[in-house]
């Protein structure tokens, strides 16, 4: 698959970001951000969609690249 455009990586790193934010809250405050979180997240379904009709590529396979591409990233202990 060709390289995973910048856009979508930043959309998922912002998902991703505010999925994050869900630890440890409850109630009205665990609401108001998993709100925040799916917004996030139907914005990242949305761009790839859209890229992946654009560009005749696998959808599925154009998600996994993405979610690979933010996971990796995430998981260097040498980016802090």
């Amino acid at each position: 698959m060709a390289q995973v455009p910048d856009e979508l990586i930043k959309l998922e790193r912002s998902a991703e970001e505010e999925r994050a934010k869900l630890a440890g809250l409850t109630g009205d405050d665990y609401d108001a951000q998993w709100r925040r979180w799916r917004k996030a997240s139907e914005k990242v379904q949305a761009a790839v969609t859209a890229h992946a009709e654009a560009s005749r590529a696998s959808r599925y396979e154009l998600e996994q690249a993405v979610k690979k591409a933010v996971r990796h990233v995430q998981e260097d202990p040498a980016v802090e």
